[in-house]
């Protein structure tokens, strides 16, 4: 299987380290929006190309990882490109995934293409997680923990406000909450109630740092509505102890049994993640292969990480899987 890789930030170099774990994938080129000789990759023969030059390459392709962002790449890309490719992409802004599975959907159908779309851990493993809790335990309740880890977009909401010369923000659950979760009380859980969040702050020289915490504090959508600690550091403290892309989190199923609703069960899948990129772009090349499978099947479409059989995931046989996975 060939692919090509569009974008070089972060995700992208996790899928290019991910490659060399999956024998039967080939990292082919790399498409880049910059100048093409500013691009240095670590795979030696991989080719970088303009992404203006990305149609000549119709057919040389198996399937182009899409590694953009969500709030303004990928909208665009993932249905302009699933016209020409199979493609695959780690769109995470959940309220919008019908909207984007609708276009890709009809982009992809048109070209004769297949393209799987919201792929990582969430939206992605945490997402089948959920399915499989709310299949097993139809009476029950839903509980998503996210962290300790670095979120990159809080991250950046937090760098782009006047006098930060850098950030990172953790998203940390409330322990009390998730004990009483894991503990099957089904506890009703406000925002606030269930993560708080924790910045560290380099400010620039002279920084009112009052107002600036005071900002990150009261941001909408992003800390408003969550408890908020905010932490100034110089840039030394920041490279040694912050230098990481951590994350993880918990989905948790709690639910009801018997006649009686009598026994109760509790259903967690965990992560803890050192790389949060290079985890979501080990799952982005399992889907790969898996929609890879699914066109010389001569399926065409859009997919999510719900309709993909897990055997497809995987790059071993039938016969082996049943004899040493079942």
């Amino acid at each position: 299987m060939k692919i090509a890789i569009l974008g070089y930030g972060n995700l992208a170099k996790g899928v290019e380290s991910a490659v060399r774990q999956n024998d039967d994938i080939e990292l082919k080129y790399v498409f880049t929006r910059r100048d093409p000789s500013t691009v240095s990759v670590k795979t030696e023969g991989v080719e970088v190309k303009s992404v203006d030059e990305i149609g000549n390459y119709k057919d040389r392709i198996d399937v182009l990882v899409l590694c953009g962002g969500s709030a303004t790449d990928l909208p665009e890309m993932t249905p302009k490109y699933a016209k020409d490719f199979n493609v695959i992409d780690s769109f995470d802004t959940h309220a919008k995934i019908p909207e984007h599975f609708a276009k890709v959907d009809e982009a992809a159908k048109e070209g004769g293409h297949i393209a799987l779309i919201s792929c990582g851990w969430d939206p992605g493993m945490f997402s089948v997680m959920r399915l499989f809790g709310n299949a097993l335990l139809p009476d029950g309740n839903d509980y998503t923990f996210w962290g300790r880890g670095v979120s990159q977009g809080h991250s950046d909401a937090v760098r782009r406000i006047k006098g930060v010369k850098n950030a990172k923000q953790y998203t940390i659950p409330v322990p009390e909450a998730l004990a009483k979760v894991r503990a099957g009380e089904d506890p009703v859980l406000t925002t606030r109630q269930k993560h708080t969040r924790e910045c560290f702050v380099v400010a620039e020289d002279g920084a009112d740092i009052e107002k600036i915490e005071n900002e990150i504090k009261t941001m909408p959508n992003y800390f408003d509505e969550y408890d908020t600690t905010v932490h100034f550091i110089s840039q030394e403290e920041f490279d040694r102890d912050h230098g990481g892309i951590p994350h993880g989190g918990s989905v948790i199923r709690t639910g009801t049994t018997g006649f009686d609703k009598e026994n109760r069960h509790v259903v967690e899948f965990s992560l803890k993640l050192d790389s949060n990129p290079e985890f979501t772009a080990s799952v982005l090349l399992a889907y790969t292969r898996a929609i890879y499978r699914l066109h010389k099947e001569g399926q065409m479409g859009c997919r999510t990480v719900f309709d993909i059989a897990p055997a497809y995931l995987i790059a071993s046989t039938g016969d082996e899987i049943r004899a040493h996975l079942l």
